[in-house]
């Protein structure tokens, strides 16, 4: 059984950051330690010496242990995971104490009392550890559900004139073409079926360049030969993945901003290339000869839905550029291809 990031409450400490936080953590630790036992000049490096190998046992123990336990302590509640976490430390300790008795180190106190101390203070300092942890912890499962919740909303949003305009072209076709009125009825409810969809599940190229023309055949229907349709995607991976919708929004764009205030219409370009493991989609579309007397709203929301999108996908490996490129207004993505 796999166990959820969601459901572990200690980080990965297999990893290699996490095991350079311990080391120099722990040597501050040793640091403040010695600093606050107010050795004299003359000893302070050999006494900084000992706590810290003391303390580097400790903490590196503790460590390859909670990489060990990470996975069975994840299927816990946070409290049991929390309290056998701390025993961990409080055992690690004592392991450490008698080994460096056995050595013959020295710890500046009888053995009960001298363990005690120690004790004592990994106790303390494992409590506030494991707090620390608990509390970046829900924090980010904070942060996670206001991603998700607000990723989903914006994979949600299809504009409402779209949904009007495709109704009245449907109301029109079932009195002149019903089988062309199915096959739009089957289009809209493939997008809408899209935006009902797990946000957190990514899909794929083919299916958004199916999504993608089914909502240009919608757009045919009502604007005809006024809108023009180029594709140039041969070269792209059918399977390359991407998040759900990403790219019906610009395509939307196109039309509301390019194609429809033109009274002669316009052409929209979906082009891509496939280098190094990258995916270069573009979406272009040609600009109304003049300016429409009444602006349209901008599309700076949908261009923010995307770019949110596809950094919550594939952080900085991806982008999205957007300018003018001979006369057209275009924008073009980037992104690593996962391949299924």
């Amino acid at each position: 059984m796999v166990v959820s990031e969601s459901r572990a409450f200690l980080p990965n400490f297999c990893a290699i950051r996490m095991v350079f936080a311990v080391v120099v953590s722990a040597q501050l630790l040793a640091v403040v330690i010695t600093l606050g036992a107010f050795p004299s000049p003359g000893t302070f490096w050999s006494e900084l010496s000992l706590r810290s190998l003391y303390i580097q046992w400790v903490a590196l123990s503790v460590a390859a242990l909670y990489c060990v336990a990470r996975r069975p302590l994840g299927k816990l509640s946070h409290s049991v995971a929390g309290v056998l976490a701390w025993m961990v430390i409080l055992l690690v300790t004592g392991l450490v104490f008698a080994m460096a008795r056995l050595l013959g180190l020295p710890t500046g106190s009888p053995t009960g009392l001298a363990l005690a101390h120690h004790l004592a203070i990994a106790g303390i300092v494992g409590a506030v550890l494991l707090r620390y942890l608990y509390e970046q912890h829900r924090e980010r499962q904070r942060e996670l559900a206001e991603s998700r919740a607000r990723l989903q909303a914006l994979q949600a949003r299809i504009r409402p004139h779209f949904l009007f305009n495709s109704m009245n072209t449907i109301a029109s076709l079932t009195r002149v073409d019903a089988d062309l009125a199915e096959q739009v009825v089957q289009d809209l409810s493939d997008l809408f079926r899209a935006t009902l969809s797990d946000a957190d599940t990514l899909s794929s190229l083919s299916r958004e360049f199916e999504l993608a023309r089914g909502y240009l055949r919608i757009e045919v229907q009502r604007l005809g030969e006024r809108l023009r349709v180029e594709w140039d995607v041969d070269e792209l991976p059918d399977d390359a993945r991407l998040p759900p919708l990403l790219l019906q929004p610009l395509l939307e764009n196109a039309v509301y901003h390019g194609i429809e205030p033109s009274t002669d219409g316009g052409t929209v370009v979906v082009s891509g290339r496939f280098r190094d493991g990258m995916v270069n989609l573009a979406v272009r579309n040609s600009l109304p000869p003049a300016p429409p007397a009444r602006p349209r709203a901008g599309n700076q929301m949908a261009q923010d839905n995307v770019r949110a999108r596809l950094d919550a996908a594939f952080g900085s490996d991806a982008g999205m550029v957007v300018g003018r490129v001979d006369g057209c207004y275009q924008v073009r993505l980037h992104f690593p291809a996962i391949r299924t």
